[in-house]
């Protein structure tokens, strides 16, 4: 919702673009077979095509509107998801953009009772958080898949009606240009929370629904406080309720507050309350100064998904697949991993390196993280909107005392989103292995980082395909050299880093560890490896080297056995 005479794509600081339906060759009787159609050009979309892209697989992607989602929405972009962006080829402008933090505070009635802080690891490449408004992050994917020829864009295209068979997917598509019928190999559904794809098939979403309703309000001032995120717990600008505070690029702030219980969410949206709410919450927090509202939404904390993310050849990505509660900041990092989750393996079976039954391993994985989002959401749910007069008793004593102890202060932690660890995916078969480090990532977990001696980053280095780490004081023994060369083989997208410790004799291609502090990292000593899936989580880990485990490992990364 916009401010009173103004349209609903008039904002103080983004242009909306307006994107005509094309004439395309369907309506010509042009009965072309695609690989993949994917539905909804939100980020999750975008980011699927431009996945599939950087593999060589074309895509058509379609979208009912005609331009970007209006508002700021999801504004929180997570440090696994700029690797993600770094991959497909779009992550500068982004950084160029948004606003990176690593710090928060939370405050009860006015005093600061919890300061967060998030690890900043001198070995990684970008920070924990950065604050970046939806309209940017489409625009910004959008100018990468405007500037790739195998994605086939086409706004104002809604699917009308789909029908599913064993070897493909039929999509009846309407657009002003005229309607048609678009054949696919896949089809991803990408097109939301109120998934279109997903009724006409007759699914839907399981989960739990919460009672606490938040007002989203963007406005513009010029405020001098850091880029942190900031929870008030019953501040006098809104008592009874939370507010969160996030900054923006372009002087635009956030402001989510709860409404009180008994308040009529159609009053609380009129424009006038809008603005009352959010002057009383800035004298608060002691802004006086002059400011101007921009938009305004509502939402609910919800925890909802299908039961399986895949119905035949549909698969189900982001809000289509689940909805989860967005303290945390765990909707769109969530709906990205699924994009790259499922690129790369839908490439590998296109291109044909990988078999069909990889595809398989996508809804296990993706729905684990989900529920384990749902686990860690609900905790930080059930404390800023409380179900029960119980919760709401329990969260106000835990505040009150931690006025002056330390112990119920980590309650005000909103639980950041982290990467989930397949740990218990089949194409994780050996975490066993994990008996044999005494620390370092687990298999299953998202890959750390390293800085390098010339300034660049380990995970640079890493290929498109699988990836092994490979420790040791000088050139591969015959043993490793043989493995090395089986999973060339098996994957001509393989890559082998050897990292090379201080004091032994240099070796062509190898990477220097100097100061040992790859080693470290990855609780490494020579002989070691580390087995590296395309979305750089660890498929496994050995201290010494098994080489039949590492190759039935690498196997079923490519669908080519069972596990």
């Amino acid at each position: 919702m916009r401010p009173a005479g103004k349209g609903p794509l008039d904002s103080l600081y983004f242009h909306y673009p307006t994107f005509p339906a094309r004439h395309v060759p369907e309506l010509d009787g042009l009965a072309a077979r695609h690989p993949v159609v994917i539905v909804g050009a939100g980020p999750i979309g975008m980011t699927a095509a431009l996945v599939l892209a950087r593999y060589g697989i074309r895509s058509v992607l379609l979208d009912r509107k005609a331009t970007f989602n209006d508002g700021s929405r999801a504004i929180c972009i997570a440090r696994p998801s700029m690797h993600i962006l770094e991959r497909i080829g779009a992550v500068k402008p982004f950084v160029e953009k948004a606003l990176g933090w690593r710090y928060g505070r939370s405050y009860y009635r006015g005093e600061q009772i919890f300061r967060l802080e998030m690890p900043q690891p001198p070995g990684e490449k970008y920070l924990p958080m950065y604050n970046l408004q939806q309209q940017y992050i489409e625009k910004f994917l959008h100018d990468a898949v405007a500037a790739c020829d195998l994605v086939d864009m086409r706004w104002q295209s809604e699917v009308a009606g789909i029908e599913c068979r064993n070897n493909g997917v039929s999509l009846h598509v309407a657009s002003p240009a005229g309607d048609y019928r678009l054949e696919a190999d896949y089809v991803l559904a990408a097109d939301g929370a109120r998934s279109p794809v997903r009724s006409q098939l007759g699914l839907r979403l399981k989960g739990e629904n919460y009672e606490g309703k938040y007002v989203i309000a963007d406005i513009r001032m010029d405020h001098d406080f850091p880029t942190e995120r900031r929870a008030f717990f019953e501040p006098s600008g809104n008592p009874g309720g939370t507010v969160l505070i996030h900054k923006q690029p372009d002087d635009i702030w956030r402001v989510d507050y709860q409404l009180r219980e008994g308040e009529s969410e159609e009053e609380a949206l009129h424009e006038e309350n809008i603005r009352a709410r959010v002057g009383a919450i800035l004298r608060d927090i002691g802004h006086d100064k002059p400011w101007e509202l921009e938009w305004w939404s509502i939402y609910s904390a919800n925890t909802l998904c299908l039961d399986d993310y895949r119905h035949g050849r549909v698969f189900f990505i982001g809000d289509a697949a689940h909805i989860v509660p967005i303290f945390g900041v765990r909707g769109l990092n969530n709906g990205l991993a699924d994009a790259d989750n499922l690129g790369w393996k839908l490439a590998a079976v296109l291109k044909g390196e990988a078999d069909e039954k990889l595809l398989d391993s996508y809804s296990p994985e993706r729905r684990g993280a989900t529920l384990d989002v749902f686990a860690n959401a609900t905790k930080s749910t059930r404390f800023m909107t409380p179900p029960t007069r119980g919760w709401r008793l329990a969260r106000e004593a835990a505040l009150s005392l931690s006025l002056k102890h330390e112990f119920p202060r980590g309650l005000a932690n909103p639980r950041q989103m982290q990467p989930y660890t397949y740990s218990e995916s089949p194409l994780t078969p050996y975490t066993s292995r994990d008996a044999e480090f005494v620390a370092g990532p687990v298999s299953g977990s998202a890959s750390p980082n390293a800085r390098l001696a010339d300034g660049c980053f380990l995970l640079d280095r890493a290929g498109d395909g699988l990836t092994a780490i490979l420790f040791g004081d000088g050139a591969a023994n015959a043993e490793q050299a043989e493995l090395l060369e089986q999973l060339g083989k098996l994957d001509r997208r393989f890559v082998a880093l050897r990292i090379q410790r201080q004091g032994s004799a240099a070796t062509a291609g190898a990477i220097a560890d100097a100061d040992s502090e790859i080693a470290r990292l990855f609780d490494a000593q020579p002989g070691t490896l580390y087995l590296l899936r395309p979305d750089l989580h660890i498929a496994g880990r050995w201290k010494t080297i098994t080489a039949d485990e590492v190759l039935h490992t690498a196997r079923l990364c490519l669908g080519r056995t069972s596990p």
